[in-house]
């Protein structure tokens, strides 16, 4: 098998970490990115951290590039026939918490792993995708993310957006809460179709849409007035994003597994979250209620809307 292009993807991550940083400190008005550069001896990385902006409360930007000579079990669990291999994974991450309720929470993931056993076979894919959590629901911010995210993936096979959408819907759900974690977005993962040009091309073109999907709704909230009933809502809220990530995160478990760097890893987590026995509110036919009711139950936003 010819070598693997691997340090264009490195070098695609890279860039999309620098260029992320960039427009979101833009957007933000007033906050800067400051620079972690980290060293392990199975990798290396960049986390790139914004706090106590105007708009943005914290945000975490990764690039990681870590290796081991054993696939930590998250991931395995899908390809069993490539436990004890060794191999090299990277990729970037982001996560943004806002700190107006009314501007939703999001998370963008690509990534690439390559696996090798003891006969030097090699096995490659890529994974990753975006997804939205808001706080208040609107449905003209809920059919701007899936177009954008429709867009992303058509060029590549028009089944692949209703796929991908799916498995983000099955993925990022709180079982333990029996709820959804947000609407959902995209969600790849062990993709390898066709060729290393066609799958390394729709990630980056997942990659490449995740700002035109998420910077017009910043836009449009981040200047919505709110309180503190607001406020304790978004805290409540994001105590179920804990949640999901420490219990359900295949990532998280993927990072912590693989010896990652654990405040690197544990970025993705709100400065600030709340947990109580009670909702803030239970009245309904309020804002609150419509986000449970209306929002984070899965759909068809490309047509229910």
């Amino acid at each position: 098998m010819s070598e693997l292009p691997i340090i264009d993807v490195e070098t695609y991550f890279r860039s999309l970490q620098k260029y992320i940083c960039g427009e979101l400190e833009l957007a933000d008005g007033r906050g800067e990115f400051h620079n972690d550069n980290w060293s392990k001896s199975n990798g290396e990385g960049i986390t790139s951290v914004l706090s106590s902006g105007d708009v943005f409360e914290q945000v975490g930007v990764n690039f990681s590039k870590v290796r081991g000579d054993k696939m930590p079990p998250a991931a395995t669990a899908i390809r069993n026939k490539l436990t004890g291999n060794t191999f090299q994974a990277m990729g970037v991450s982001v996560i943004v918490h806002p700190l107006n309720p009314y501007v939703p929470t999001s998370h963008m993931n690509v990534r690439f792993f390559l696996s090798e056993d003891s006969q030097q076979t090699q096995a490659w894919w890529f994974g990753g995708g975006f997804d939205l959590t808001p706080y208040y629901g609107y449905v003209e911010d809920a059919v701007h993310w899936h177009t954008l995210a429709r867009n992303a993936c058509q060029p590549f096979g028009t089944e692949l957006y209703p796929k991908f959408k799916q498995k983000c819907d099955d993925y990022f759900r709180i079982e333990h809460r029996d709820e959804q974690r947000g609407i959902g977005g995209l969600f790849f993962d062990d993709f390898n179709e066709r060729s290393f040009s066609h799958s390394f091309g729709l990630t980056q073109s997942i990659g490449n849409h995740f700002l035109p999907a998420y910077l017009p709704i910043v836009e449009k909230r981040k200047n919505v007035t709110f309180g503190d009933h607001q406020r304790q809502f978004q805290l409540f809220r994001r105590g179920r994003y804990v949640e999901f990530n420490l219990l359900h995160d295949r990532g998280t478990r993927f990072g912590l597994q693989s010896g990652g760097r654990t405040p690197s890893i544990l970025i993705s987590l709100p400065p600030q979250a709340t947990w109580q026995y009670e909702k803030p509110t239970n009245k309904k036919d309020t804002p609150e209620e419509r986000l449970s009711d209306e929002f984070l139950q899965p759909k068809d936003w490309l047509v229910d809307s």
